[in-house]
């Protein structure tokens, strides 16, 4: 939020630099991360001053130059510059940019002035005309001043250029009273009172405001009171729409926003000057003269200011009138009932609408505007209608034009102050130390909090309408902490502090072990948002869109629901990083899917792997390899054996989102499925190439599992490698080798290797070749030939028993 100075110093009265204001901003909780200048015209006309032409006569070297002599009145002789313009003459009083000076272009494009010469004469500045100034579009000639001006008078002083300082602050939700610069002013105040510096805020009056006809009546009608609970409206005839005055638009410019006209810039001023939205509709495009505030009906189109279509949600509140929405309500007008130039008569509206409505809509529709900003964090509805007046007047100011209808007020049942009462031990105790009774009175009178009862035990406390974040007296504590200074709290030299000897949790372990391990090999850690789309339930079977946990007051529609499965959240990323040419992924994340089932709330863990693209990062020493299925199923079995689960059994899963996986599971107990990512839910995130997705159920792995490494010396003796060249049926597995080779031996077996496999010319139909290694130990002595020959052939009989394998 920005907020000017200069406008600052229109409600309080300030004798402090920028720096000091900003120290004590800051240490009122409104945090200032930044001090701005701000100029009317850029440059201020800096080194620009009124010189006094003393003499002019023809170049001699140039028909169109002259060559001047000018006092600048800064007690040095006169200098000599060059005009090219047709009106320079002897006697001007002139604005001359002297030598350093820098001007700037309509592009804010600067150049230097310097000493110099032009067709042989020298040149020590220039003679400006009103554009090369940035003052206008004229470039006739120069431009000529008051004769009455002394030579050495700054341009800037006879301009009125606005020099500012602008405070870049920024404002906790909470904080929807100071959503202004009067809200701004009213804590600087408490903050000065807290200092001794006694200062009162001031306000702008409305005490001119009067009715000057009763020609143009707009009658209004608000269906649900509990959705707009004040509306206010008034009618302005014959007003002339033109740009704003200067100080306006400088007001304006200062906070960074773009004068339009005089109405429009009058309705921006009073939202920022005391945080009271406003809206102003030609009154001649109100058909039927009557406003009508309601919900609208679902499905209706509506044109923006912005020139987008909407479509209406049937809980939207809408300023319509008897053909229909002309305005969503605190968030955005319509196109067709928006002021222009040829606007002579205008209903102005001033309202407060309901926060949760306001904020629903805004969201809905994706819009954030200034006034949706304040509306749906609470505005003041005390100044609903001094707001109107205030309006009203600075148009009558900027445009001309009279009062021509009763202030329209319809408020059936007022938003009334809160009471707390607040015990002064617990002020102490929270605090951390005593505050005087007097101190705690001063600064609750100026926050404008009414003291309605004091006792030796506490105060009882009425707390204005506007202050929405005070509600508790936990509320007002911190009230009084923020404007005594946490700054002022003593606190000890020493420092205590216990050390605790309490292990990390096992879960703790564990993440960090499997992480570490991951990193190890290329995978990066994600952390995705939990809440997400709940249309994402649709694209598997397995989840179902009762389950769904949605959000009361969500973010926006993509954030309304949290997440069944962590798979969609992986393809978010995925998806992301190949739009921006990252397309080779190796993927992990600790975290959490959300159910509602018919027993409960249901809050599971899981860490997720996902890989796509190809293997390794391009490379002239390597040709290039996709990732595939069994180099994925090589990660899951790496993080498996990490964690000391060796005994898991795996089969091909039922899922609805694999076009192939596996399943690992322990007994009754599912520990990970895995798989390759059907197209079909790709393509549903824009995902051409191919995706393999992990899902380990992390509850299930934390029961099961034994991280501790066993360590075994390395033996003295030789191994030995076998391999076999085996034909076999095309349904024979690798596993089922893998098996009977174990059952057969289970001491001196060390390893079991497939090294190759071939299917195709010169082998029989219905046959494939696979290429076996074993590697054979004895860790406590050399085996013989006779020995291994003997548990070879054991493997073999026993493989052509069960599998009818054949050597090749």
């Amino acid at each position: 939020m920005r907020i000017s100075y200069n406008w600052l110093k229109q409600f309080i009265k300030l004798d402090w630099n920028s720096e000091e204001t900003a120290d004590l901003l800051t240490d009122l909780g409104l945090e200032v991360e930044g001090v701005d200048k701000f100029e009317s015209l850029k440059g201020g006309l800096e080194g620009v001053v009124v010189g006094h032409v003393l003499s002019c006569i023809q170049h001699p070297n140039a028909d169109k130059l002259k060559v001047t002599t000018v006092d600048l009145g800064d007690g040095n002789p006169p200098v000599q510059i060059v005009c090219g313009a047709p009106n320079v003459a002897a006697g001007q009083k002139v604005p001359v940019a002297t030598i350093g000076t820098t001007l700037y272009d309509a592009e804010g494009n600067g150049f230097q002035i310097k000493k110099g010469k032009i067709r042989g004469e020298e040149s020590h500045g220039m003679i400006c005309a009103e554009d090369e100034l940035g003052l206008g579009q004229g470039h006739e000639g120069i431009l000529i001043l008051g004769e009455d001006l002394k030579p050495g008078t700054p341009a800037s002083k006879i301009f009125n250029i606005e020099t500012d300082e602008v405070f870049e602050i920024g404002l906790t939700p909470n904080r929807a009273d100071a959503m202004s610069h009067w809200g701004v002013a009213r804590d600087l105040r408490a903050g000065m009172t807290q200092r001794n510096v006694n200062t009162e805020l001031i306000t702008p009056s409305v005490s001119n405001f009067r009715i000057d006809k009763r020609t143009l009546k707009i009658d209004v009608k608000v269906d649900d009171n509990k959705l707009a609970p004040r509306y206010c409206g008034v009618t302005i005839s014959g007003i002339t729409v033109q740009p704003s005055p200067a100080w306006l638009q400088n007001r304006l410019m200062a906070i960074g926003i773009t004068p339009k006209n005089n109405v429009v810039d009058v309705t921006n001023y009073v939202l920022h000057e005391l945080g009271q939205p406003l809206h102003a509709f030609d009154a001649t495009k109100i058909r039927g003269n009557k406003i009508v505030v309601k919900t609208a009906e679902a499905g209706t189109k509506f044109i923006t200011l912005d020139d987008v279509e909407r479509t209406l949600h049937e809980d939207d509140l809408m300023i319509c009138d008897e053909n229909g929405p002309m305005c969503i309500a605190g968030v955005l007008g319509g196109k067709k009932s928006g002021v222009s130039e040829n606007t002579s008569s205008i209903f102005l509206e001033s309202a407060y609408f309901n926060p949760v409505s306001i904020r629903k809509t805004a969201k809905r529709h994706g819009i954030s505007t200034d006034a949706s900003f304040r509306f749906e964090r609470g505005i003041d509805p005390t100044i609903t209608e001094y707001a109107l007046k205030r309006a009203a007047l600075l148009i009558q100011e900027t445009g001309g034009g009279e009062i021509t209808s009763d202030v329209i007020d319809i408020y059936p049942k007022k938003i009334e102050d809160h009471q707390v009462f607040v015990n002064f031990k617990n002020v102490e105790r929270v605090i951390g130390q005593e505050i005087s009774k007097e101190t705690i009175k001063k600064i609750l009178v100026s926050l404008d909090i009414k003291i309605n009862s004091m006792s030796d035990v506490g105060v009882g406390l009425v707390i204005p309408s506007y202050r929405v974040d005070v509600e508790r007296e936990i509320d007002v504590i911190e009230e009084i902490l923020r404007v005594y200074g946490y700054n002022n709290v003593n606190f000890s030299q020493k420092l205590n502090a216990s050390m605790s000897n309490s292990a990390r949790t096992e879960d703790y372990k564990l993440q960090n072990i499997t992480a570490n391990q991951l990193v190890a090999v290329g995978f990066n850690e994600m952390m995705a948002n939990s809440l997400t789309t709940p249309e994402y339930v649709k694209l598997s079977e397995n989840l179902k869109e009762e389950f769904n946990v949605l959000m009361l007051n969500p973010l926006s529609s993509d954030l309304s629901a949290m997440r069944q499965s962590l798979l969609f959240s992986a393809l978010e990323a995925v998806s992301f990083n190949i739009n921006r040419k990252r397309s080779d992924l190796k993927l992990f994340e600790f975290g959490k899917s959300y159910h509602k089932l018919p027993s409960g709330y249901d809050e599971n863990k899981h860490l997720t792997l996902t890989v796509t693209g190809d293997r390794t990062a391009e490379s002239w020493t390597q040709q290039q390899k996709p990732s595939d299925f069994f180099m994925f199923k090589g990660y899951v079995d790496m993080v498996l054996s990490r964690l000391g689960i060796n005994k898991a059994q795996t089969q091909p899963v039922t899922n609805d989102v694999f076009s192939e996986g596996l399943a690992y599971t322990l007994g009754n107990e599912v520990l990970v499925e895995m798989g390759s990512v059907k197209k079909l839910v790709l393509k549903h995130f824009d995902i051409k190439q191919e995706v393999f997705f992990a899902d380990f159920n992390w509850a299930a792995i934390i029961k099961v599992v034994s991280a501790k490494i066993k360590f075994t010396e390395i033996s003295k003796f030789p191994e030995v490698r076998r391999d076999l060249a085996l034909l076999v049926d095309s349904d024979v597995t690798f596993k089922d080798i893998y098996a009977i080779a174990r059952q057969t031996e289970k001491s001196l077996l060390k390893d079991i290797n497939l090294f190759d496999v071939y299917e195709g010319k010169n082998l029989p139909e219905g046959k494939k070749s696979y290429a076996v290694s074993f590697t054979i130990q004895d860790s406590t002595k050399t085996l013989k030939d006779d020995q291994i020959d003997k548990l070879m052939t054991k493997i073999r009989q026993n493989l052509e028993t069960q599998t009818g394998a054949q050597l090749r």
